[in-house]
């Protein structure tokens, strides 16, 4: 089987990528900047460095915000054709805070309150009324970019004034005293592959590994990482970082990353992480080229008018039989029904207009 790992290249990337190396009979390191989609009247096409793309059993797409669009643009163009572990629009959805936080109100995930404004007017009647500190967030950004914290009414007032500049959208968000701590599990289809208690150093409220955080390895109770879990499917990843805090109340989801940082997890658990996905990728696409298989054989069966193809109770059949000489040659689709081979001994009975096996 053959993979294509789409990223921008980051030591993450690197490491999947050498694992993947394990499994696959050949993987393709592809970098996403260098990848082209063409829309026209002839139809749709992906380039990479000015040449076709090539056909895959598994795509693993990842990288920044930036490159969201294009992201979903190729996964959508290839959805269904290739094993892929993020759907399209997850690329939108994960890339996007606001999104993410209207995915995990629908999903039922517990989250602190959030608030989502884009007008000063609305964001200061919601800042006389909240409890201080809070939390306020850009829609973009990874590694805790975009994250600021206010103290008091007045400092949110101040970083308004930055705010609207952008003009864009942004999430007050309740801020949940965890003395800057939290919790990064790496979810991998239904489990917690591994997890870790990040805490921030110093006067910095960011727990990320990458804005100076230390980590300790740490084990999740069954709740936990079914939230863990269930946040990922919510936005539609089978492989997904989770950032949780730990509250009075129980967890609450910060964020979702689809492109997590996998040293610092790997560091810290000694758990290799990259190892970890590299083989749930290679099995679940040989599920999918099964199903693959599968679906094409059911069509055939249909086209021949044979029913309920594949199901354990004796199907029928209306052919024309293939004599070689003398002898009858059963079709294959008799073959691949009765799931026989060379090796087994069949019982053989035979009148006339009726021929009938049974594996002894």
């Amino acid at each position: 089987m053959k993979a294509a790992l789409i990223s921008l290249g980051s030591k993450s990337s690197s490491m999947t990528l050498e694992a993947m190396k394990k499994y696959f009979d050949a993987v393709d390191n592809i970098n996403i900047k260098n990848v082209e989609v063409t829309l026209g009247t002839k139809g749709l096409s992906i380039l990479y460095e000015n040449n076709q793309l090539l056909k895959y059993d598994c795509m693993y797409a990842k990288g920044s915000f930036r490159y969201a669009p294009l992201l979903r643009s190729i996964t959508t163009a290839l959805y269904g054709t290739v094993y892929m572990p993020i759907k399209p629009n997850t690329f939108t959805i994960a890339h996007d805070k606001l999104l993410t936080h209207l995915a995990l109100q629908y999903y039922n995930i517990p989250m602190p309150d959030t608030y989502i404004v884009s007008l000063r007017s609305a964001a200061k009647k919601i800042l006389g009324k909240v409890k201080y500190p809070i939390i306020l967030k850009f829609p973009h950004g990874t590694q805790g970019k975009g994250v600021m914290f206010a103290d008091s009414f007045a400092a949110a007032s101040s970083m308004l004034d930055a705010i609207e500049t952008l003009k864009q959208p942004f999430l007050i968000q309740e801020y949940i005293e965890t003395e800057g701590s939290d919790i990064r599990a790496i979810v991998i289809g239904d489990n917690v592959a591994a997890a870790m208690r990040r805490t921030a150093g110093g006067e910095e409220k960011r727990a990320n590994i990458h804005a100076g955080g230390k980590g300790e390895p740490i084990v999740l109770d069954a709740y936990t990482k079914k939230i863990a879990v269930n946040t990922a499917k919510s936005i539609g990843a089978e492989i997904c970082g989770v950032d949780i805090l730990e509250t009075a109340k129980g967890p609450a989801v910060i964020e979702a990353n689809i492109s997590p940082g996998l040293q610092g997890i790997t560091s810290v658990t000694k758990i290799d992480v990259a190892d970890k996905i590299a083989k749930y990728l290679y099995e679940k696409t040989k599920e999918f080229s099964e199903r693959g298989k599968t679906t094409e054989t059911s069509k055939m069966f249909a086209d021949l008018g044979v029913s309920g193809a594949g199901k354990s109770e004796e199907q029928q059949i209306v052919t024309n039989l293939d004599f070689r000489s003398d002898r009858i040659l059963l079709p294959k689709i008799i073959t691949d029904l009765s799931k026989f081979d060379e090796k087994d001994e069949v019982v053989v009975k035979a009148s006339k207009g009726k021929v009938s096996l049974e594996k002894y």
